[in-house]
């Protein structure tokens, strides 16, 4: 070995040694990032691996403020409201210290957020010659790093979103159903998915889409209950003693609720009749040849738009999916004004954002983003030959059959 490699090498484990001391200090001290909505998972996954109730604050209380989260009374116990399949993905943190299992599971939050963006880039042709700007998208945009913050599990219902569209496109639909299984952890936030599968399932006997999802959802299903058969019953309950009516996050029906009347649950479903509307609509007006996997952007958008209830700051990360995809036809076009306009109105959004956040300002006061995002969608849309729906506009496909992935032109 020369002294030059010689130096490196010493060089190279001092910076371990001292980046693991640094870390061996962040590991004891929980002070330092607090574990925040981490929590649930970590400690609803312990208690099912012990075959207990994961969806009883009571059980969760001890966990948790034993994790360093400040819990004054048991009602102040975070719950993991994802159904029974999520567990199989957060089952494995229960192994582990619970500071260590944070620190994992912000690994698997940045990989599921940078894979995503990446996948993203090469389905929507975004130039390969400038990757970085997909990156720079994910993870410039303010409710990635929420998530990543506090924790929370939205990074890997986007990185389903991302698998699902990538194997469609790339002919591998039994993959693509099964990665519909980790955008099932929060089903609510993309509903008009499940319809248009299914409709594309009878109108094109595309039935393999379905196959892998029930094959994968079965798998995730029994894990669960190999360690604990009372887990539906326990969510179940779960719910009946904490309705959904009692949470207040970001979406249009919780304003309307606010307007007039929080008594009114209902009015949160009214925002879901515009949305199957839009839907049914779209749906017929490009009927021939229509496809998931083309519109899977605009069926996101919408859906986020108008779910009925629990949608946070934090899940506003799967509005990547439009953002990357814009950012992808930029790439491949001559800079113009709109892409000029688009970039500031991306970045004014995050200042605004960021502001809000130094103030205190959380939960539905973000409820304005995806509105923002859905109108600046429409707008940066290209019109083609085949018709446009809210500015978006596709080439019309017959068949999705496997096909290598090309670069888009300017005028697709």
């Amino acid at each position: 070995m020369t002294a030059r490699a010689l130096t490196s090498v010493l060089l190279l484990l001092a910076v371990l040694g001292v980046a693991g001391w640094q870390l061996s200090g962040l590991l004891a001290d929980p002070t330092v990032w607090p574990p925040d909505d981490y929590v649930e998972y970590w400690a609803a996954g312990r208690l099912n691996l012990d075959g207990t109730n994961p969806y009883l604050k009571a059980n969760l209380w001890p966990l948790q403020t034993a994790a360093g989260r400040k819990l004054d009374t048991v009602d102040d116990a975070v719950m993991m409201w994802n159904p029974p399949w999520t567990l199989t993905a957060v089952m494995p943190l229960g192994t582990l210290p619970s500071r260590v299992g944070q620190f994992a599971w912000l690994f698997v939050g940045v990989a599921a957020v940078g894979l995503s963006a990446w996948l993203f880039w090469k389905r929507y042709g975004g130039n390969s010659d400038k990757p970085w700007v997909a990156f720079a998208v994910g993870f410039a945009f303010l409710p990635t790093l929420f998530g990543l913050q506090v924790g929370q599990i939205s990074g890997l219902m986007l990185l389903g979103v991302a698998l699902f569209g990538y194997f469609l496109y790339t002919g591998k639909p039994f993959a693509a159903g099964a990665a519909a299984v980790l955008i099932a952890v929060k089903p609510h936030l993309v509903y008009l998915l499940w319809p248009a599968i299914l409709i594309d399932a009878i109108a094109y006997n595309r039935w393999r889409v379905i196959l892998g999802g029930i094959a994968v959802a079965a798998i995730a299903i029994a894990i669960p209950m190999a360690f604990n058969p009372d887990v539906w019953a326990h969510y179940f309950n779960a719910y009946k003693v904490h309705p959904p009516a009692e949470h207040v996050s970001l979406t249009i029906g919780i304003l309307l609720r606010v307007l007039f009347g929080q008594e009114l649950f209902w009015l949160q479903f009214l925002p879901m009749s515009l949305g199957f509307a839009w839907f049914a609509w779209h749906r017929w007006t490009f009927r021939d040849g229509w496809s998931v996997s083309e519109y899977l952007p605009m069926l996101v958008l919408v859906s986020f738009v108008t779910a009925p209830y629990g949608a946070w700051h934090f899940d506003l990360v799967l509005l990547l999916v439009p953002l990357i995809q814009r950012a992808a036809e930029f790439s491949q076009r001559p800079w113009d004004q709109r892409a000029s306009a688009a970039t500031f109105a991306f970045l004014g959004m995050n200042v605004v954002m960021a502001l809000m956040c130094v103030v205190g300002v959380w939960s539905w006061h973000f409820a304005w983003v995806a509105p923002v995002v859905f109108v600046g969608y429409a707008w940066t849309g290209h019109k083609s030959s085949q018709g446009v729906a809210l500015g978006c506009a596709v080439p019309v496909l017959r068949t999705e059959e496997p096909r290598p992935v090309v670069k888009r032109t300017a005028t697709t």
